[in-house]
């Protein structure tokens, strides 16, 4: 640990570097310049926040005991304050800043809870593009007006991203369109604001060695480039559309790719409710436990068949609609810019990580997670991954449903393991890390929607990786003999797992029925 007074000259230095940058903003001002367009503004910005905080966790806790409740109750409110300051900076430099806010925000059970939720605030508080900005991103790169271009074009945004923004329009042949329309600044500016928070958080590891997020700048390295990239974005989004052709339930929105570029994404327009709006659900008859199943089939059948993942499921790019003609629920899967291609040993061992998970087996848990890059640390591994604690795991997760309890534990576990979480994220593969990423979302989507933990979603997570591993084991099988014996063992292992599902609905059924008879019999005794 360092001392106070080292973390006061680094306030000093920033709060001079912060002066400078100001003086610069007003004169930039006077120049008709956005000062948060400038890359000293910026880095002086960033500089200023993570000194105020880095000095504010010296200060605040060196004459409090490690442990007592007056610590994690002081630890707290710093983590609140911080958090506090982390989404105004965001805010102020937009662009990567918020991205990267995003992806933190998203992290729960990872990161204290205070940090979480508040960070979560930023999916609402994008930057938006004014008109004139639109115009000249869609000319430069169409090389055509808007109007010759559609017939009708809505100057406000359907919605606002921190990597650009969505409007509807008409095309001249009458079909309704939305048109995704990256920031003008955000190209030029994300490399630099990369590198502007890798050494920051070099700064912050070596004033905090045990805090490391290094990760987190890999990350944003290796996918930022692709996210900026629409022309990924329409490829991904047709390949996502192609491998599940058979979820009659999920919406892909086509691509016009005459009318997308690396800026400018094309596609038809769908509308819809955000995935986590109950209202919504409830207005239009949208069966909750429905969606929560067929958001877990859709994402188990990426991550253990086919090994191409969507990893930014937050509500936003996932909504919901009851459809018009067959008046099933559907759902229409938004913003395929950020995929994860699996390799296939890992895909493999996460399969069987999972397929461990499931049946208790804690041998296979703890052979699997160290296989995975956990090494001795499995349990804290097990635990992040899952959401739920090591006693669960014990008594198995499919068979033990998650309490509030359970929840309040993990979090509070989760803040005093801050700096082993951080060293397991910087020891598992990076394929991992969106995959975390992807779990958090997911389990955060059905917690609002009171779904968690359901006994489908275990269910289907087991077919898709009884399927994987079947598929794998008939591709490597040496004798038709042996290809049989697979394929038997997964028609067998299927047709269990079917069957089990069914007992669970017969005896939900019966519940159900039970108490509606008890609930009739009581009024027509009074």
């Amino acid at each position: 640990m360092f001392s106070a007074a080292m973390a006061g000259r680094l306030l000093t230095v920033s709060s001079a570097a912060a002066a400078l940058c100001a003086s610069s903003g007003f004169y930039l001002y006077g120049k008709q310049l956005d000062p948060s367009n400038v890359s000293v503004v910026r880095f002086g910005r960033a500089a200023y926040t993570t000194a105020v905080i880095s000095y504010d966790y010296l200060t605040s806790l060196r004459n409090v005991q490690y442990g007592t409740e007056e610590y994690w109750a002081l630890k707290s409110k710093v983590h609140q304050r911080s958090a506090e300051r982390l989404r105004d900076l965001c805010c102020a430099n937009r662009g990567t800043f918020i991205k990267v806010g995003q992806h933190l925000g998203a992290l729960d059970y990872l990161l204290p809870e205070e940090y979480t939720s508040v960070l979560k605030e930023l999916h609402s508080r994008a930057p938006q593009s004014s008109i004139v900005e639109v115009q000249q991103v869609i000319r430069e790169d169409l090389g055509k007006e808007i109007s010759q271009l559609f017939a009708s074009f809505e100057d406000t945004p359907q919605g606002a991203a921190s990597l650009a923004q969505v409007h509807k329009a008409l095309l001249h042949d009458g079909r309704t369109v939305a048109i995704k329309v990256q920031h003008p600044k955000v190209q030029a500016q994300s490399s630099r604001d990369i590198v502007v928070i890798e050494v920051l958080l070099k700064a912050v590891k070596w004033l905090f060695p045990d805090f490391s997020f290094m990760w987190l700048v890999e990350e944003a390295k290796k996918n930022m480039p692709l996210e900026l990239d629409f022309l990924n974005e329409g490829r991904n989004a047709e390949k996502v559309a192609e491998l599940l052709k058979d979820f009659k339930f999920l919406k892909v929105p086509k691509i016009h790719w005459d009318l997308s570029t690396k800026r400018i994404l094309t596609m038809d327009f769908m509308e819809g409710g955000q995935v986590n709006d109950r209202e919504y659900m409830r207005r239009h008859s949208v069966d909750v436990n429905e969606i929560s199943r067929n958001l877990g089939k859709m994402y188990s059948e990426m991550i253990f068949v086919h090994g191409f993942v969507h990893c930014d499921p937050h509500p936003g790019n996932v909504l919901v609609r009851k459809c018009p003609r067959s008046k099933r629920s559907e759902i229409v899967l938004l913003d395929h810019g950020l995929y994860q291609v699996l390799k296939q040993a890992f895909r493999l061992d996460y399969c069987r990580l999972w397929r461990a998970l499931m049946k208790a087996d804690m041998k296979g848990v703890e052979r699997y997670s160290r296989r995975l890059g956990a090494g001795d640390m499995f349990p804290l591994f097990a635990c992040v991954l899952t959401g739920r604690s090591w006693a669960s795991l014990n008594a198995g997760i499919s068979q033990t449903a998650v309490t509030s309890l359970e929840d309040t534990e993990i979090r509070a576990n989760a803040a005093r393991y801050l700096p082993q979480i951080s060293d397991l994220l910087n020891k598992v593969p990076r394929q991992m890390l969106l995959l975390l990423k992807t779990n958090d979302l997911l389990r955060g989507i059905e917690t609002v929607l009171q779904t968690r933990a359901s006994a489908s979603s275990f269910l289907n997570m087991s077919r898709c990786c009884v399927r994987a591993l079947s598929r794998h084991g008939r591709s490597e099988a040496r004798s038709n003999p042996r290809w049989l014996q697979i394929f038997l063992s997964e028609v067998l292992t299927l047709w269990q797992i079917n069957l089990y599902e069914l007992f669970l609905w017969m005896k939900a059924s019966m519940l159900s029925s039970w108490i509606g008879n008890l609930v009739s019999c009581l009024q027509f005794a009074q």
